[in-house]
């Protein structure tokens, strides 16, 4: 194997892929990228055995062949060379690599047991664009439940219907459902689990096309490929490819309240700033607050014999009857930081009923908190 590719090109490819490595005492090799050349073709490639990522690189390509390093060793020392021409070609069980006045060489694996990615065809995918994804899928991961006692809330739900993507995760205490546009090529309705590493990792790589390519962060779009069991991401040149959690998720919308007894619409950052002041003096570990609805008015409050206590009133446009509710601040204060408006939506129906957060303008996104019953 002989190449050359510019060290800019080289240091981002070996950043996306370095995170999809995994630690495995049996397996050592998955510590391991497999750099791959074949027909003017440069792949970087690792896994995990649960996703693996694939990032195909523009360079020249002098003699095809295959080698793997350790990911953290190539990673590191690409970062750290001149933003010249890199040269890499294996001999002898070793990677050499050249760049201007650097020169070293690095002990590998061969490529014969680095685990093959699997394939999932592309000829059927769906589209959407890449800036829409990548806030919807933050502004559902960080409701995914963490308990591996139920292993479908361990990710988050997919359903496309009706050239929509619907996002949703829950973990028993709050859930969080948005809607995107999609493009459908030849794919019927599907619903699926994709795990949250997975998301975290989509997450990661839409990052690195942040203010670094802006045609991309308007124009760029994701493909989503999906066989039997596995599930296909692709982004620019990445590929992300992942396995599916087999199981069935709970039909949630039996959770929403049909109805409210009090709707309320508020500032948002007025509401944010107060529940975070509040927040200060509720109890460790429960971290309950108050929130009152009458007379146009949130009274929100906490105490707590340790730290005291505390009390905010602000203006809001209420209607209905007089209502209370008591709720985990945490989980309130993550809808609202997921909300992209100037004012909300609050439905209350009791504080035994989950309580709805929406944008004062749009319902492409849904977020509910459990109260805490006294």
């Amino acid at each position: 194997m002989k190449l050359i590719s510019v060290q800019e090109n080289l240091k981002k490819g070996l950043l996306i892929v370095s995170h999809g490595t995994g630690k495995n005492i049996n397996l050592p090799i998955l510590n391991n990228i497999l750099i791959k050349a074949h027909q003017n073709t440069i792949e970087l490639i690792s896994t995990n055995l649960e996703i693996g990522i694939i990032n195909k690189l523009r360079g020249k390509v002098e003699e095809d062949g295959e080698f793997t390093v350790d990911a953290k060793i190539i990673t590191e020392y690409v970062n750290l060379l001149p933003s010249e021409n890199v040269l890499m070609e294996e001999i002898d069980g070793e990677l050499k690599i050249e760049c201007d006045n650097y020169k070293t060489k690095i002990k590998g694996e061969s490529a014969k047991e680095f685990p093959l990615i699997p394939s999932v065809p592309q000829d059927n995918y769906y589209s959407c664009s890449a800036v829409d994804f990548k806030k919807a899928l933050n502004s559902v991961v960080f409701a995914v439940s963490n308990s591996e006692n139920r292993i479908e809330l361990s990710g988050v739900f997919f359903n496309f219907e009706d050239n929509k993507l619907i996002l949703v995760s829950t973990d028993s205490y709050r859930l969080a459902e948005k809607s995107i546009s999609v493009s459908t090529h030849s794919l019927n309705d599907q619903k699926l689990i994709v795990p949250a590493r997975t998301v975290q990792e989509l997450l990661r790589i839409l990052s690195n096309y942040n203010n670094e390519d802006l045609d991309f962060e308007q124009k760029g779009e994701v493909k989503i490929a999906i066989s039997d069991n596995q599930i296909l991401f692709i982004i620019d040149s990445v590929e992300l490819v992942s396995r599916l959690i087999n199981g069935q998720y709970p039909d949630y919308k039996q959770i929403i309240p049909d109805k409210s007894k009090t709707n309320v619409i508020v500032n948002r950052q007025n509401l944010l700033r107060a529940v975070k002041a509040v927040a200060i003096f509720s109890k460790t570990g429960i971290n309950d607050i108050s929130l009152e609805f009458k007379n146009k008015k949130i009274i929100i409050s906490a105490s707590s014999g340790q730290s005291g206590e505390s009390r905010v009133d602000i203006d809001a446009d209420i209607s209905g009857v007089d209502n209370e509710v008591t709720i985990n601040y945490r989980y309130l204060i993550d809808g609202l930081n997921n909300i992209n408006s100037d004012k909300i939506k609050l439905k209350v129906v009791s504080n035994n009923t989950p309580c709805i957060l929406t944008a004062d303008t749009d319902d492409d996104y849904l977020y509910i908190v459990m109260p805490i019953r006294q």
